[in-house]
């Protein structure tokens, strides 16, 4: 039982950081895409 619930609770922060990951990603290709919208 102790097993599951420490696969479970790495499990939900492996989740949480991929999230945050990706929308790290999405601000980064934002940021690129309004700084070449600037230089044109």
């Amino acid at each position: 039982m102790r097993k599951l619930s420490l696969l479970f609770a790495l499990a939900a922060l492996t989740a949480l950081s991929a999230c945050n990951t990706v929308r790290g990603l999405g601000q980064d290709l934002e940021s690129v895409a309004n700084a070449g919208d600037e230089v044109i």
